[in-house]
């Protein structure tokens, strides 16, 4: 992938803001966490007529019902979950617990770094990894970083991309959110990797490996500012859809 087609994804990628900016300029005001828009995508636009923003999405009915759902998971649960630790927790523990989270799951990011035979990258991980375990105390902290050791973050769904596997059709996962079928595919198997030769197969401990995976949900959620229907736009599922798909080629190309 040339330079000229990278920088011409990302300003797909501003201009879909933008279009999401503008579109939020035509409706009313509203603040964060209010009740999805009554106008819908399809009463604004003409059907017969391609548009930018339009991705593969055959499952769309589907997709715009579990979007709904998360959106009072989120308000009426997840959030008021995460409000609560935030405000229990002080920043510099809400930061070394992301630290911890982001130590432990060196492991998916070798794993895929290997397996893309990124070997550089994979070396990187690891020496990150070993860094931050023993001067940064079991990860709380990030010496590595400081170092000059940078995160080299893949998943499984970078690895099949890599190797050529296409999007699939675009899907809106329970409380996960926007994904598509070879990103999901990638989580399912991540997840299967880390629990079976991952730090939860090292420790193996149920209930240690229960408390990790609640605590990282929360930190995951708490490191996302995006709230669900926050624009009041009838366009936030269209831009959402096309800014992840836009998002997902860059880093699998890069």
């Amino acid at each position: 992938m040339t330079a000229f087609i990278q920088r011409k994804r990302l300003l797909l990628v501003l201009l879909s803001g933008l279009l999401l900016l503008s579109a939020c300029s035509t409706t009313p005001k509203t603040t964060p966490e209010t009740e999805p828009p009554m106008r819908t995508y399809e009463e604004l636009v003409d059907q017969s007529k391609s548009s930018p923003i339009d991705v593969y999405d055959p499952l769309e009915g589907f997709n715009r019902g579990v979007y709904r759902f998360n959106y009072y998971f989120d308000k009426f649960i997840f959030l008021p979950i995460v409000n609560t630790y935030e405000f229990i927790m002080p920043t510099f523990a809400q930061k070394g617990v992301s630290n911890f989270v982001d130590n432990v799951y060196e492991f998916s990011n070798f794993t895929n770094n290997l397996l893309q035979l990124k070997f550089k990258q994979s070396g990187i991980t690891l020496a990150r990894f070993a860094i931050n375990t023993t001067v940064g105390i079991a990860g709380l902290w990030d010496p590595a970083t400081e170092m000059n050791l940078y995160r080299q973050k893949e998943d499984f769904g970078q690895t099949l991309g890599h190797y050529g596997v296409g999007n699939g059709p675009y899907l809106v996962l329970p409380i996960l959110g926007p994904s598509n079928l070879r990103d999901a595919t990638g989580v399912v198997a991540d997840s299967v990797a880390f629990s079976s030769f991952g730090p939860p197969a090292w420790v193996d401990d149920d209930d240690a490996t229960l408390a990790f995976n609640v605590v990282t949900a929360i930190d995951k959620r708490h490191r996302v500012p995006f709230r669900y229907y926050g624009t009041g736009s009838p366009f936030e599922y269209e831009m959402i859809r096309l800014l992840y798909t836009s998002q997902r080629q860059i880093v699998i190309e890069k």
